[in-house]
């Protein structure tokens, strides 16, 4: 018997709900850690529809902000492999960040559900300052996974309803 891509993220789904706030927060943690894709946006749509959606929102943007710094991690210690041969522009590209104010770019990555692995390690490469890059990537992400938990929270009625109106 195969089972489709909808019907196991439904059991996923459904299993992490039994989890709560403990399965969120993990899941949120590894997705973002891993070089996986899973659909983190979309668990948190579903559990903010049953669950309090603003703490569903941060769980899941404090989480994925802590599994996104294990890649700043490892583009901190690839950086020890690159900056003998390119000590001078990694220096210049650092320089950027802080003169263009990288902070706000950083907050636009983590207000998207796209993946940030590439953003992650070239800022550990060239040492931006941890704390700011962070807060940013947090910021970013808990206006991103507020909007869709309350969504989810707000709308999954409507959609309940619409499936019911075309099934």
């Amino acid at each position: 018997m195969a089972i489709s891509l909808i019907d196991f993220l439904f059991e996923v789904f459904a299993f992490l709900d039994q989890l709560g706030y403990i399965g969120l927060a993990i899941t949120s943690l590894l997705s973002s850690a891993l070089f996986l894709p899973f659909p983190l946006p979309i668990l948190v749509f579903t559990l903010g529809a049953n669950m309090n959606p603003f703490l569903v929102g941060l769980i899941a943007a404090f989480f994925s902000s802590v599994g996104s710094s294990v890649k700043y991690l490892i583009g901190l210690g690839g950086k020890e492999l690159l900056e003998k041969k390119y000590e001078k522009e990694i220096k210049t590209v650092r320089q950027a960040f802080e003169k263009y104010n990288f902070f706000w770019w950083l907050f636009a990555v983590g207000l998207t559900p796209f993946p940030d692995d590439p953003v992650s390690i070239f800022c550990g490469i060239v040492k931006y300052d941890f704390k700011k890059y962070f807060f940013a990537m947090f910021l970013g992400r808990l206006m991103l996974y507020m909007i869709v938990s309350f969504a989810g929270y707000y709308s999954i009625s409507a959609i309940i309803n619409l499936i019911k109106i075309t099934t």
